[in-house]
């Protein structure tokens, strides 16, 4: 079956970002998506998503659809499973060399080219026997993560946004939340589902996360960035920065036809040569909490003032080219991963001083400049807001230091474990929720640990996510004491390691502490001052049995 998006990617392939035409129609039997049958100015509710996965299903026996989570509302948020043959469960791909991909939209509803260019590309690699995916891949998809965001569907929605004219939907989900902000929390039912069906479950190597972006002008109609938490594995950011986006850049563009550059902000919005500036590096972001679970993980940000056909069809050139780059280099990325879940719990086995956890930052331009085919801009001053920028029509090629390297600042030694004591029931429920392992104490325990006694708590000043981040300042004591059976010991020595000192840490800028799960233990009922932070670090092995 000749494919008609394919068709139009390659007529495009010598042509630069949004310079091609619309593809050609639909064939005979061909299932089109809601963006291409309505000629891209429309997009899908989510009914128009289980009816175009349904048609999928009747057409292929390549394709399971498993129920990730329920949202807040009540829809359910398939996942697509891709496979030829289909593994019957997770387990069965313990011997199986295929590699697991997933590959999201829609995590905010308002960004909807992921969503569009992912159900076009599952029925492509299921319907086109021309694509050879599926012989070393196992595809997972999430279309519309955020399904409740999705059918509040209006053309009011993301106005600076170039189409589609029909409308798009909004941010958040169904309780207020941004999903893109609940990496650590958990706090809504689609993270849940996530992490629990789809990151514990499937055990994807890579993950891609597709946006839009929201700010500068430039050419590029597709940007690109990876995990950069520096309690990260630092072997996989390595590998992403120097080795997998460079061939995925150079793919989209020789055999795509769509120019990328690396996700950014201007430091200065009047001039682009100034600096150009990546996200945050906290773990609250999908990207990056991916990679505290020692896996790769790429933030696919779309460019806001490309039309909406060529943000969809550069988004699937994107997709196409990191599933190629999957395919030719399986064995590697199984054995990169497996390599990190090892240095993890290897490394701080022994609670190896030289294994820092960082919780200061600082960011610093990484070594290569990043070349940005913008224009120039007219800044109009407004006071007590942005300025406005408006771009002109005159072309300029800006060269940039690219401010990606978040480099630490204060770090302090990992230890071989924690104790918790009394520990909180969310808290426990939390970690839980991620997957990290605990035990608990069979028999008293007396141990010589550090502990973190608070000075002081500065709660946020304004609320984010509904909550009051707060944080803690305070000092570091050693004590021997003893701790009762049901205390519960979290091993650092352990593939979610990084993860478990993020939650665990006072001091982690994104930690539980920050998150609120710990207020209850933190003051007493009277009285001034603080309580000792309930979460102790064992510094050297200790006999538990």
């Amino acid at each position: 079956m000749k494919n008609h998006l394919l068709t139009a990617l390659a007529a495009l392939a010598v042509l630069t970002a949004g310079a091609g035409t619309l593809p050609a129609a639909p064939e005979t039997g061909l299932l089109p998506t809601v963006a291409e049958a309505s000629d891209y100015k429309a997009t899908s509710t989510h009914a128009e998503v289980m009816d175009f996965i349904k048609a999928l299903q009747a057409r292929s026996r390549n394709l399971r659809v498993e129920t990730m989570a329920r949202s807040t509302e009540g829809r359910d948020i398939p996942l697509l499973v891709l496979g030829r043959p289909l593994p019957a469960s997770p387990e069965a791909l313990r011997d199986d060399p295929r590699l697991v991909v997933y590959i999201q939209g829609n995590i905010h509803a308002g960004e909807v080219e992921g969503k569009e260019a992912s159900l076009a590309l599952a029925r492509d690699i299921l319907l086109d026997p021309a694509l050879p995916y599926l012989d070393k891949l196992i595809v997972l998809i999430g279309p519309n993560f955020n399904p409740d965001g999705n059918d509040r569907i209006s053309p009011q929605n993301r106005r600076n946004q170039n189409g589609p004219e029909r409308g798009v939907g909004v941010r958040h989900n169904g309780q207020g939340l941004d999903l893109n902000r609940d990496g650590v929390k958990l706090e809504s039912p689609e993270m849940q589902g996530l992490v629990e069906n789809v990151l514990r479950r499937w055990d994807p190597a890579l993950v891609v996360d597709c946006h839009t972006t929201n700010g500068s002008y430039h050419e590029e109609p597709v940007t690109y960035a990876w995990q950069i938490n520096p309690n990260s594995d630092p072997v996989l950011r390595e590998y992403m920065w120097n080795k997998l986006l460079p061939a995925v850049d150079e793919r989209l563009e020789k055999t795509y036809g769509y120019l990328s550059i690396p996700y950014g902000d201007p430091r200065d919005p009047a001039d682009l040569g100034k600096g150009w500036e990546i996200y945050s590096h906290q773990p609250r972001y999908l990207t990056n909490y991916v990679g505290l679970r020692n896996r790769l993980a790429i933030l696919d940000e779309n460019y806001v003032y490309a039309d909406y056909k060529t943000r969809v069809l550069s988004c699937y050139g994107l997709l196409r080219s990191i599933l190629d780059y999957c395919r030719e280099n399986a064995a590697d990325i199984r054995g990169l991963v497996r390599a990190a879940d090892e240095r993890t719990a290897e490394r701080w086995k022994n609670a190896d001083p030289s294994a820092p956890f960082h919780t200061e930052f600082e960011l610093k331009p990484l070594p290569d400049k990043v070349v940005i085919r913008g224009y120039e801009v007219e800044v109009t001053p407004r006071e007590g807001t942005w300025p406005l920028i408006k771009r002109t029509d005159r072309k300029k090629t800006y060269e940039a230091d690219y401010y990606a390297d978040v480099v630490p600042t204060k770090s302090i030694p990992f230890p071989w474990g924690y104790l918790l004591p009394a520990p909180d029931p969310d808290v426990l429920a939390k970690l839980r929720q991620h997957g990290v392992a605990m035990t608990k104490l069979a028999k008293p325990v007396k141990a010589e640990v550090e502990g973190f006694r608070i000075t002081e708590l500065k709660p946020a000043e304004r609320l984010f996510q509904g909550r009051w981040m707060t944080q803690a300042k305070g000092e570091r004591f050693k004590e021997t004491r003893e701790f009762p059976a049901g205390t519960v010991f979290v091993a650092a020595a352990q593939p979610l390691g990084s993860l478990a000192a993020c939650l665990l840490e006072p001091e982690s800028d994104d930690g539980l502490l920050l998150w609120n799960f710990f207020d209850r233990q933190l003051v007493p009922q009277w009285g001034r001052g603080f309580m000792p932070f309930p979460v102790y670090r064992v510094l050297a092995p200790i006999d538990l049995d």
